[in-house]
């Protein structure tokens, strides 16, 4: 994958499995084109960085490390 299209899947925590989750296609798609062997839209890097940056906007959130169910 393209340097910045990495960049905003790093930054919003995706695997290559969450992201063929997420748009509903194969694994083997989204690891062919982070392995360079095929091109990624311009409608699906578009929406990658529309979401890292409304990411990289957000405040920090609080940790949840060690929380229990209180049931």
């Amino acid at each position: 994958m393209p340097a910045l299209v990495v960049k905003c899947v790093i930054l919003i925590r995706w695997t290559p499995i969450n992201l063929a989750s997420a748009l509903q296609c194969e694994l083997s798609w989204i690891e062919a084109m982070e392995a360079g062997n095929g091109p990624i839209p311009d409608e699906l890097a578009a929406w990658l960085e529309a979401l890292a940056d409304v990411h990289s906007q957000l405040p920090p959130l609080r940790s949840f490390r060690g929380r229990r169910s209180e049931v």
